[in-house]
């Protein structure tokens, strides 16, 4: 990994990509995104400056657990002048995506405790089947795979096969 001297405060994306270990298509994706900035130079090559590599080693720490990009964004673009996270703020950013974590591992329980059930009958529309109809309550009342409730207006929303159930 080549290392930067200490007076260069800017770095090149393929620099970049080397410390951070993320490709420099993800460097692009991400500044697209709104994770990372950079700045141009007289020929248009960009250029980061040295609190990226902590910035792009939070996204991929969040990312690596989960966490949807959009929800990243949110939360760097919280910090006080767009700074790169310290310890402090991983450790209360963390915190609070802690119950949406522990969801996820709940439904990824539910997913490798059910799954031989769920390939042994095949279909996946079993009226109990826990995965492609989790916690349907609906499921007396109408036909489909899966049944919701959409927010705010009450009808209820229906799929099987590909043909919505009203």
């Amino acid at each position: 990994m080549p290392q930067i001297p200490e007076k260069i405060h800017e770095l090149t994306v393929g620099q970049l990509a080397a410390r951070s270990g993320a490709a420099v298509s993800a460097l692009h994706f991400y500044e697209s995104k709104g994770l990372i900035s950079s700045s141009r130079t007289s020929g248009n090559q960009r250029r980061y400056t040295r609190d990226t590599l902590r910035r792009v080693a939070f996204v991929r720490a969040a990312q690596r657990v989960g966490i949807p990009l959009a929800t990243i964004r949110d939360a760097l673009a919280e910090l006080p002048e767009e700074r790169t996270p310290t310890h402090e703020d991983w450790a209360r950013l963390s915190e609070a995506w802690r119950s949406e974590l522990d969801e996820r591992i709940k439904q990824l329980n539910r997913l490798r405790d059910h799954l031989t059930d769920c390939i042994g009958c095949g279909c996946l529309s079993l009226d109990t089947c826990i995965l492609s109809n989790p916690n349907d309550a609906f499921g007396e009342r109408r036909a489909g795979s899966r049944l919701m409730v959409e927010q705010g207006g009450g009808r209820e929303k229906g799929r099987s096969g590909g043909g919505a159930v009203r």
